[in-house]
């Protein structure tokens, strides 16, 4: 497999779909909602979509893909080579502030990640990695990330988790909450994962996360030496929803241990 060949049509694909997006700023969106009225898709997160599916099967006809807005293919199995795609991570973000959104792609061989790419459209940031080499934003690689204490701890969850809600008891995650030292939620999972893996972040935790909400950030966080499971500490379900905990080293442990696991 040509991974640098694959490497370098995406990082040039991601470019050209972030430059196609920046144009629509100024546009009027096509807002529709999904599940509910929180669930939101745009024209320009089908469109981006198809765009990404157009240029992969144009150049790898064998390859694969899962998009969120279902124009990819249907995947029951990770046989073979398969990109995860999520076009815009955050839509709510990208309706209503035009920014701390991003383009997530996981790229898969038999179920192994091997590409993982997350970019942050308005920042023209590019967090990226391949498999045993590192993790990157832009040209410049990441450091592995180093342990911290819970009280040292800035962590990124969503108020949704401890306040009433079906997926959890939140008095489980309130005495995490008042032990570290702060609390952020981004609105966007792609970007709040690799925020843990440039250091920005120390975790991130959610109840629900699908496939292409994770798949790049996967790849990413594991190669600067993060830990990335389900909150119980299990490995994470590729082509099912999951909860998500995304640690540095250390911490990770010590909040499965210790606020989740009683």
């Amino acid at each position: 497999m040509n991974w640098q060949q694959i490497d370098e049509c995406a990082r040039a694909w991601l470019k050209e779909a972030g430059a196609r997006i920046r144009e629509t700023f100024a546009q009027q969106l096509t807002i529709q909602t999904k599940s509910n009225r929180k669930d939101l898709v745009t024209n320009v997160d089908k469109e981006t979509e198809q765009f990404f599916i157009a240029h992969i099967k144009n150049k790898f006809p064998q390859h694969r893909v899962l998009g969120e807005e279902g124009f990819g293919d249907d995947i029951g199995a990770l046989d073979g080579t398969v990109w995860i795609i999520d076009p815009i991570d955050g839509t709510m973000n990208f309706i209503h502030q035009q920014r701390n959104f991003a383009i997530s792609i996981g790229i898969f061989h038999n179920g192994v990640g091997q590409l993982g790419y997350i970019y942050d459209v308005v920042h023209d940031e590019l967090y990226s990695a391949q498999k045993g080499k590192g993790a990157f934003l832009n040209d410049s690689p990441l450091p592995r990330l180093q342990p911290v204490s819970i009280s040292e701890a800035i962590i990124s969850l969503n108020t949704t988790w401890v306040i009433d809600n079906a997926r959890i008891d939140p008095s489980i995650l309130t005495p995490l909450v008042k032990a570290v030292r702060g609390t952020r939620s981004y609105g966007s999972a792609a970007l709040e994962m690799a925020y843990v893996a440039a250091g920005r972040l120390d975790a991130y935790m959610t109840m629900r996360l699908s496939p292409w909400d994770f798949a790049g950030g996967l790849i990413i966080v594991e190669e600067v030496g993060g830990v990335v499971t389900n909150i119980y500490g299990e490995p994470l379900q590729l082509l099912e929803q999951n909860s998500v905990l995304v640690a540095k080293p250390g911490l990770h442990k010590q909040i499965v241990k210790q606020y989740i696991r009683k």
